[in-house]
């Protein structure tokens, strides 16, 4: 018991440094570190007590490419385990994820693809599966960066009905292929 305790100290002691720093380089650091933390579910109930989900949440409206990298890492990570996923679709956490699709960073792109897959439920699924992220979704399955193909590509074939594929490749058509609501990444296009 012991070993929990000190487990969720620490934590504790991680969050408490983010929000008394001032420097970015620190702050970075701390959230670069509570997302690997969240990879492992023995943390999860630490991390959901220390509102570290709201943390990353916050991350995702930043300026800073590197909280918002760290900070849908984090979401992605903890996606994996139920309360943390119904805690961010509970926080409205969809479409902040859904415009991190933008980033030009690819990491914190597929970051963001894995997140919406992993968020996808029955309550969920018109706000994941809208014709915006659909029509994204095409677009970076001709990606040239195949991670970024290939994960577009079973988001299509895993959420994706073939009235809403018809449809979004419908509206599409003799459109540019630069972004439609959503921008691509730099080495997407």
């Amino acid at each position: 018991m012991a070993g929990k305790s000190d487990r969720f100290e620490y934590l504790q002691g991680l969050v408490t440094e983010f929000q008394d720093t001032d420097s970015e380089e620190a702050k970075e650091q701390v959230i670069a570190n509570l997302a690997n933390f969240a990879y492992d579910p023995i943390n999860m109930e630490a991390l959901r007590t220390l509102q570290v989900t709201e943390l990353f949440l916050d991350m995702l409206t930043e300026d800073n490419e590197n909280f918002v990298e760290f900070g849908i890492g984090g979401l992605c990570n903890l996606t994996m385990e139920r309360e943390s996923r119904d805690q961010i679709l509970q926080s409205g956490g969809v479409p902040l994820v859904i415009s991190c699709l933008s980033s030009r960073r690819d990491e914190t792109v597929l970051s963001a693809i894995t997140t919406l897959m992993n968020l996808y439920t029955a309550s969920s699924r018109s706000e994941i599966t809208d014709r915006s992220v659909v029509q994204c979704m095409l677009r970076f399955s001709l990606s040239e960066n195949l991670r970024l193909r290939n994960l577009a590509l079973l988001f299509l074939q895993d959420l994706c009905t073939q009235e809403q594929l018809d449809g979004a490749k419908e509206e599409m058509q003799g459109q540019s292929q630069s972004a439609i609501g959503i921008p691509l990444p730099l080495d997407a296009k």
